[in-house]
C-alpha cells in the first residue's frame, strides 16, 4: 500500500467562515445520492451548514489567453477528487484522486484534517473502477477489470473474491456487510465472504432476453439516472427484491464500429416512441430457501415499475407504478412473502406526472415524498396509511433533491430554491419541520450553487458549491472543523477564473409579458460604441435550464468564456416552460415541442437587436441533444433570423427518440400524429438559409446516428448546403480528443460565418 497525505489546504480555494446560524440538528437519516439516488437510506447526524461563501485565491497571472486545452485538458489530466462516499459511521470519506503521483483510492479522516491514500490505483492490474464502504465496518469492496476484491479495514492489499470472465457488476453488501449481492452474466448471485461461495440466485438471465437484477437500456437511461442495478436488499437481509426484464417485444437498434478491419455490428435493444417496451416484472427472493415470490403488481399494460422502497420492518416493500401515459403514479404497499399489492397513494395530473428520487420511510411506516400537485416540487408527509398529512415545504421554496431526514427533532433536509422570479439560477441547502410551529431555516445563502452530502452519524457532511465564474469547491464541514477541510481540487489551472469574462445575469419580457431568465457574457475591455457578433446557446426542453449560476459542464463554460476572449457575446435565454415556471410552465410543451422556444429565442434576438453594441447581423445559435433538436427546429422555422447554428447528436424526428422520454411529453404517436410531425426538426427541413454544422458521433447509443443521417438525406433532397462532422466511436457525450476537435470545430465555424474581434487573441490549441 502507498501512503501519501495531502493537508487541509491543497485545493486552490478556500472557505472563509461566517458564524453558524442555528444549532447542529442530531440523528438525521441521510438518502444517499450517489450512484442511485435515494435509494439507500441509513441513518446520520447532519451539523448545522455553516453560510460559508467560497473566495477564489488568485495567486496566477491576471490573464490569460484562454485556449483547447484549457476548455477539455489532455487524457490523464488530473482534476478534483471522484466517488466521494462516507463510510458507515460517517467518520471517514473515501474518494478517488490523482495527487500527481498516480490515481488512488483516498481516505480523510474529517476530524484528523489530512486524508492518505488507501490504496493505489496501479495494485490492481486493471486499476480501481469503483468501490463500496462496509455498512458496519471499514472494509472496502473494490470492483476492477470486472472481478471484485475486498480490502479489509486492518490490511494492505485486497483480497480477490472473484475471477471470472464474465464480469461482476453492481455488487451491494447485506446490511449486516457479510453477503454480497452482484450480478453475473444477466443472472443475480449471492456470495458469502465467511467462506467465499458463490451461488446463482437466477439462472434464466440471457442478453437481450431476460435480464434479472438489472436494469435494461430504457429503465438505466430513463428511469434510474443511468444506474443499472436492479435489485434491493431487505434491511434485515433476508431478502432481495430484483426486476426481472423480458426484452424479446423490444426491437434492435444496430450500431457499426468501424475501428476493425472489418466493421462489427453492435445490437441495442431501443424501444422508440410508440413500439413496444420491455415486460418487466418484481420478484422477491428468500434467501434461506430460494424461493422466488412475483409481486402482483397488475396493470399489465406497460407500465412501468419505477421505484422500489423496502418497509423499515422489512416485511413490504413500495413500488412506484406509473402507466406509459405517465398521467397516473400509483404507490403500490406489497406483501414481500405473499406477493399481493394494493395502492397506498395515486397522483395525477392532466399532462404528464415527473418521477422523483425523493421518497423516504420514517420508523413508524409514514413516509415522505415530493410532489408537484400545487404545481411546484414540495415535500409532503404521508401517515402510515398514505393518507396525506401536510406539505412540508413552505410556499416560496421548491425542493430539487430530498437530502435527509432528522425524525428525533423533526427536521427533513432537501436542496431547493426560492420560486421568486430567477431563483431558479442558484439551489440551496435548507432544513423543513417534519411537524407544525417550526419555520424552515437555510443552510447557505448568497450566490451560487450549493449541494449537500451528508455523513452517517458522525455529523459531517460535504459542501459542494460553484458559481457561473467560480470553479467548483468542496469543504467537508463539521462539528470541530472551524470552516472545514477543503478537498484537493486538482492541479491549479493556468488561468486565474476572476480574471475571465463574467456572467451577469438579468430578465427580459416577451411578448406576452412573461419574464424570462437570461445570463450574458461580454467580451474583455467591452466597448459599448462597438458592435459584436453573438452565439447563443440553449437547450429548451420542458423543465430544463441553461440560466444557472453554477461552473458549466463538459468544458461548455470555459469555451463560451474563450469566444468572449475572442469578441463574441454569448446569450443564453430560458423558455417559459423551463424550471423557473414551474409545473404549469413545463405543461406548454405538452403534444407540441419546438414553439415555445422558439418564440422565447426570437425574444432574444430582438432584445440582442435594440442594443447598440449587437451587431444583429451576426448572430449565431447552438445546442446539444434536445439543444441541438431545437437549435434546427429554430433554424428551420425561422430562416434569417440566425446567420448560422450549430446542431450537435440532435434528435431530428422525434419517431427515432425512445419511449419514455418522447412519449412522457408528446404522448402515444398514435394518438398525437399531428404533434409528432410539427414538433421534428426533419418535418421543416425545406425552410433551411443559413449555414449549419451537423455533429454526431458514430456511436451514439441515446440519439442514434440515424437522426442526422436521415437530415442529411432531406437537405440533400431539398438541394440545402450544410456541413457535417461526425466522430467515429463517440457516444451522446464526447470524451477527450473528439471533445477537444468538436470546440475547435464549432470555434472555427461560428469564427469564419459571424466574425469575431481579428484583434482577440486566438490562444494556442
Amino acid at each position: 500500500m502507498v501512503l501519501r497525505e495531502h493537508g487541509a489546504s491543497s485545493g486552490a480555494y478556500r472557505l472563509q467562515p461566517r458564524p453558524s446560524p442555528f444549532s447542529a440538528p442530531a440523528g438525521v437519516r441521510c438518502l444517499a445520492r450517489r450512484r442511485s439516488p435515494m435509494r439507500s437510506v441509513f441513518a446520520v447526524v447532519l451539523p448545522a451548514v455553516m453560510a460559508l461563501i467560497p473566495q477564489v485565491a488568485s495567486p496566477r497571472a491576471a490573464t490569460h489567453d484562454l485556449n483547447f486545452a484549457d476548455v477539455i485538458p489532455d487524457a490523464g489530466a488530473r482534476s478534483g477528487p471522484e466517488s466521494l462516499a462516507w463510510n458507515h459511521d460517517g467518520t471517514r470519506l473515501a474518494y478517488l484522486y490523482d495527487d500527481g503521483d498516480g490515481l488512488a483510492l483516498w481516505v480523510l479522516v474529517p476530524g484528523e484534517g489530512s486524508a492518505r491514500s488507501r490504496l493505489a490505483d496501479e495494485v490492481l492490474d486493471a486499476g480501481i473502477d469503483a468501490f463500496h464502504w462496509s455498512p458496519v465496518n471499514d472494509t472496502l469492496l473494490l470492483e476492477s477489470g470486472g472481478d471484485l476484491f475486498l480490502l479489509p479495514a486492518a490490511e494492505s492489499r485486497p483480497r480477490r473474491l472473484t475471477r471470472t470472465d464474465a464480469e461482476e457488476s453492481s455488487p451491494r453488501f447485506s446490511g449486516d456487510g457479510g453477503r454480497i449481492a452482484f450480478v453475473r452474466d444477466h443472472d443475480l448471485h449471492l456470495l458469502d465472504l465467511s467462506d467465499g461461495e458463490i451461488r446463482p440466485l437466477t439462472r434464466d438471465g440471457e442478453a437481450d432476453f431476460r435480464l434479472n437484477g438489472e436494469t435494461d437500456w430504457i429503465y438505466w437511461e430513463e428511469i434510474w439516472g443511468r444506474d443499472s442495478t436492479g435489485f434491493w436488499w431487505s434491511p434485515d437481509g433476508q431478502r432481495i427484491a430484483f426486476y426481472q426484464f423480458d426484452e424479446t417485444p423490444v426491437e434492435t437498434y444496430p450500431l457499426l464500429d468501424t475501428a476493425p478491419h472489418y466493421p462489427v455490428v453492435k445490437r441495442q435493444k431501443y424501444p422508440k416512441a410508440g413500439t413496444a417496451n420491455p415486460r418487466v416484472r418484481i420478484g422477491v427472493i428468500t434467501l434461506s430457501n430460494g424461493d422466488i415470490k412475483w409481486l402482483e403488481t397488475g396493470r399489465n399494460d406497460g407500465s412501468y415499475l419505477a421505484r422500489v422502497h423496502w418497509h423499515p420492518d422489512s416485511r413490504s416493500l413500495v413500488v412506484e407504478r406509473l402507466n406509459r401515459e405517465q398521467d397516473r403514479l400509483d404507490l403500490l404497499t406489497c406483501d414481500a412473502r405473499r406477493g399481493r399489492c394494493r395502492t397506498l397513494h395515486t397522483e395525477t395530473w392532466p399532462t404528464w406526472v415527473n418521477l422523483g428520487n425523493d421518497f423516504a420511510f420514517l420508523d413508524d411506516g409514514s413516509f415522505v415524498r415530493g410532489s408537484e400537485r400545487s404545481g411546484w416540487r414540495r415535500l409532503d408527509l404521508h401517515g402510515p396509511d398514505g393518507r396525506l398529512q401536510r406539505t412540508l415545504t413552505p410556499d416560496g421554496w421548491v425542493m430539487t433533491s430530498l437530502d435527509g431526514l432528522d425524525e428525533e427533532r423533526g427536521w427533513a433536509m432537501v436542496t431547493g430554491f426560492r420560486s421568486e422570479e430567477g431563483g431558479a439560477r442558484e439551489r440551496h441547502v435548507l432544513r423543513v419541520p417534519l411537524g407544525e410551529g417550526h419555520d424552515l431555516e437555510t443552510y447557505t445563502e448568497g450566490r451560487g450553487w450549493s449541494s449537500a452530502l451528508v455523513a452517517p452519524e458522525s455529523g459531517s457532511w460535504v459542501h459542494t458549491w460553484s458559481t457561473a465564474d467560480t470553479p467548483t469547491v468542496r469543504t467537508v464541514r463539521g462539528a470541530g472543523m472551524g470552516a472545514g477541510v477543503e478537498l484537493p481540487s486538482g492541479p491549479p489551472p493556468a488561468f486565474d477564473p476572476e480574471s475571465l469574462p463574467r456572467w451577469e445575469f438579468f430578465a427580459m419580457t416577451d411578448g406576452n409579458g412573461q419574464r424570462l431568465p437570461a445570463s450574458l457574457l461580454k467580451p474583455p475591455g467591452f466597448d459599448p460604441e462597438r458592435t459584436y457578433p453573438v452565439i447563443m446557446y440553449h437547450y429548451g426542453g420542458p423543465g430544463s435550464q441553461v440560466v444557472a449560476d453554477r461552473w458549466g459542464s463538459r468544458g461548455r463554460s470555459i469555451w463560451h468564456k474563450m469566444m468572449a476572449q475572442r469578441g463574441f457575446i454569448v446569450l443564453s435565454v430560458d423558455n417559459p416552460a423551463s424550471i423557473f415556471f414551474g409545473k404549469k410552465g413545463e405543461d406548454l410543451q405538452h403534444r407540441r415541442f419546438g414553439e415555445i422556444n422558439l418564440a422565447a429565442q426570437k425574444t432574444a434576438v430582438g432584445w440582442l437587436k435594440a442594443q447598440p453594441w449587437v451587431d444583429g447581423s451576426r448572430i449565431g445559435l447552438w445546442g446539444w441533444s434536445g439543444g441541438g433538436a431545437n437549435t434546427l427546429y429554430c433554424l428551420f422555422n425561422a430562416p434569417g433570423l440566425w446567420r448560422a447554428g450549430v446542431a450537435g447528436a440532435p434528435v431530428t424526428d422525434w419517431l427515432l427518440y425512445d419511449t419514455i422520454w418522447t412519449e412522457r411529453y408528446l404522448d402515444h404517436p398514435d394518438d398525437n400524429a399531428a404533434g409528432y410531425q410539427a414538433s421534428s426538426p426533419l418535418t421543416h427541413a425545406a425552410h433551411l438559409e443559413d449555414a449549419l454544422l451537423i455533429i454526431h458521433g458514430t456511436a451514439d447509443d441515446n440519439v442514434h446516428p440515424q437522426n442526422s443521417l436521415n437530415l442529411v438525406a432531406a437537405l440533400v433532397e431539398h438541394e440545402k448546403m450544410f456541413q457535417v462532422a461526425l466522430y467515429p466511436g463517440q457516444k451522446h457525450s464526447f470524451r477527450g480528443l473528439s471533445a477537444r476537435h468538436f470546440y475547435r470545430r464549432m470555434s472555427e465555424f461560428f469564427q469564419r460565418e459571424l466574425g469575431g474581434d481579428d484583434t482577440a487573441a486566438q490562444g494556442s490549441d
